[in-house]
């Protein structure tokens, strides 16, 4: 799953591809991915309805991000939330005859076809088309008819903090850590203290941290939140900056992969020596996750 630097470069990119344009006209092939963003989702034609419909001769007006959510905000207020989840991918064709661009994880198919058998939803603009394709559909793009019944939902409710706004603080982040009695990496991953960090910049951030994945949250003394709080922060705009880590099938949406990997320190090197101590870097599962450290180096 993308985490926050590759979902901030494809909002990048889609803003600088769709913005202004108006739509024309929107297919939904697959009911469930416009019904709800649970694993277990009911199609709902009446949703359906009212996603074409409320979507249909509006424009877009920006692309924002919250956590690894893209928000689509439409003119009258209304706003579309996407989430790519394992598989979704997002293809704009221009009608010019120029190749097309995708970000997302990329299904070789639609590098040939569009539509293709693994596009769920598409959007009929001025000046292209664009397309929502998703191979395993747990992905979804969720319609809100005005500012207010998104707020009404409270979509975001259970979602910490951006790490890179300066609400974002040492203090905001001692004192919550301070009631959690789980793995430090269980909580960075839980994103309800701060958002983004998945698997790949958790590690990295307790990396370059010193502090073990498996310690107690709680247990991090005050120099060890500190050093934390600003690795996180260095090494997600790091990330950014080199455009995401493209680990495995994630794309920009031109198409180009991130070049952050280059720089992972233990991220998927399990087994290779520590750039540090040269120790060799030793891998666990927590929540699922594989999780590489350095059993010298973090403590």
């Amino acid at each position: 799953m993308p985490e926050l630097p590759e979902v901030e470069n494809l909002r990048s990119g889609l803003e600088k591809t769709i913005l202004n344009q108006g739509i024309l006209k929107v297919e939904v092939r697959k009911p469930k991915l416009v019904s709800g963003r649970g694993t277990l989702r009911t199609a709902s034609s009446k949703k359906v309805k009212e996603f074409i419909q409320g979507t249909t001769g509006e424009k877009f007006i920006a692309v924002e991000r919250r956590a690894k959510n893209l928000i689509f905000k439409l003119s009258h207020d209304k706003i579309l939330i996407a989430h790519l989840k394992m598989t979704g991918q997002f293809v704009y064709l221009p009608k010019t005859g120029k190749k097309s661009v995708m970000g997302g994880h990329p299904i070789e198919i639609s590098e040939t076809t569009l539509p293709n058998k693994h596009t769920h939803i598409t959007f009929h603009l001025q000046s292209g088309t664009l397309y929502f394709n998703d191979t395993r559909m747990f992905g979804y793009v969720l319609y809100y008819p005005s500012l207010e019944s998104f707020e009404k939902e409270n979509h975001f409710e259970k979602l910490g903090l951006e790490p890179l706004e300066k609400s974002f603080t040492v203090k905001y982040f001692t004192e919550s850590l301070k009631t959690k009695k789980s793995k430090i990496k269980s909580v960075l991953l839980s994103q309800d203290i701060v958002t983004g960090v998945g698997n790949i910049y958790a590690d990295e951030s307790l990396f370059e941290s010193g502090i073990l994945p498996t310690r107690n949250a709680s247990s991090l003394t005050k120099d060890e939140v500190e050093k934390l709080h600003s690795a996180i922060i260095r090494i997600l705009k790091q990330a950014i900056k080199a455009g995401g880590s493209s680990v495995a099938t994630y794309r920009l949406l031109d198409e180009s992969r991130g070049n952050y990997a280059r720089q992972h320190k233990v991220y998927g090197k399990a087994g290779l020596n520590c750039p540090r101590c040269h120790h060799p870097l030793q891998k666990i599962l927590i929540q699922t996750r594989t999780t590489v450290f350095c059993p010298r180096c973090q403590k």
